[in-house]
Formats: C-alpha cells, sequence, structure tokens
C-alpha cells in the first residue's frame, strides 16, 4: 500500500481499513501488537488441542487415552482458541484489508482455513458421531485416521500460511 496515496481497492475494503477502528490499529504503538499476541493465542489454543486430538486420531497413545474422553477434554479449549483467533483475526485484517486480499499467502490460509472447518464437519458427521464406538480401539477407523491426518496437515499450513503473510 502506497500510504501516501493511501489504501487502493475495492470501496469496501478502503472503507473498512480506513475506518476509525483500522486507523486507530494502525496508529496505536500497543493496540496492534496486543491483538497479534492474542490472535497467536487463540491459535496455540486451537491449533495445540486439535493437534493432540489430531495425534489420537492416527493412533497415537491408543488405547492410554480413549478418543471420546480426549475430545470432551479438548474441544473446550479449541472452542476458546477459535473464538479468539476470529475476532482478532477480523482485527488484524481490518488494519490491512486491501493489501492482505492481494497476499497469496493470506489467501492461501483463508481456503485452507476453510478446508479445514469443513474436514472438522465431516469428521464429526461421519467417524466422530460413532466415536463410542471405537474410542478405545488400539487402530481408529480409516475415515477417522485420514480426518486427523488431514486436519493436521491442514492445520499446520494454516499456521506457516499466516507466518509467511509479512513475507510474500
Amino acid at each position: 500500500m502506497d500510504h501516501d496515496q493511501g489504501p487502493t481497492g475495492p470501496g469496501w475494503l478502503v472503507a473498512l481499513e480506513t475506518s476509525p477502528l483500522g486507523d486507530t490499529l494502525r496508529q496505536s504503538i500497543w493496540l496492534y501488537p496486543l491483538v497479534e499476541i492474542a490472535h497467536i493465542l487463540g491459535l496455540a489454543l486451537l491449533v495445540g488441542s486439535i493437534v493432540a486430538f489430531d495425534l489420537r486420531l492416527m493412533g497415537a497413545r491408543a488405547p492410554l487415552l480413549p478418543a471420546d474422553a480426549l475430545s470432551r477434554l479438548l474441544l473446550p479449549i479449541s472452542v476458546t482458541g477459535f473464538a479468539l483467533a476470529v475476532p482478532t483475526g477480523i482485527l488484524l485484517f481490518i488494519a490491512e484489508a486491501t493489501a492482505l486480499v492481494r497476499n497469496p499467502a493470506f489467501l492461501v490460509k483463508m481456503a485452507l482455513l476453510v478446508l479445514a472447518l469443513v474436514n472438522i464437519a465431516v469428521f464429526h458427521s461421519l467417524a466422530g458421531h460413532a466415536m463410542a464406538a471405537w474410542s478405545l480401539a488400539d487402530r481408529p477407523p480409516r475415515a477417522a485416521r485420514l480426518a486427523g491426518a488431514a486436519s493436521l496437515t491442514l492445520w499446520v499450513a494454516i499456521l506457516a500460511c499466516g507466518r509467511l503473510i509479512a513475507y510474500v
């Protein structure tokens, strides 16, 4: 973005970025970094708990950790992380909306996020729906193992793309 000319792009993005909130986020010495720290904390809670569950889905630590009990333990942590990551991510977007929509790493991150959420929904409607039946199994069903591997891959890629936003 050329700061002398102001942001350019679709009107709604320019309006978002030049809103009082967008200006405050960019101009405050503390606000943007605090929002970014909160976003990283949300991602740590979200992805950390998801990775732990994905590893169990893929057969790690089975049957020492029943999958359904682990799910009950980790789901509130995931939800808390998501509830922190989403609004802080929106705030970070508002601060640099016109640049982010042209950033390939951001666009890939958003596409991967959609795929990760679809993977969660598919898992819970299929293998996760019958988790009690295989919760103690040494080897979870193939659908659960595939969902865990896909999830692990997607969330690591989301983190990588998020970090690459600053470099592309």
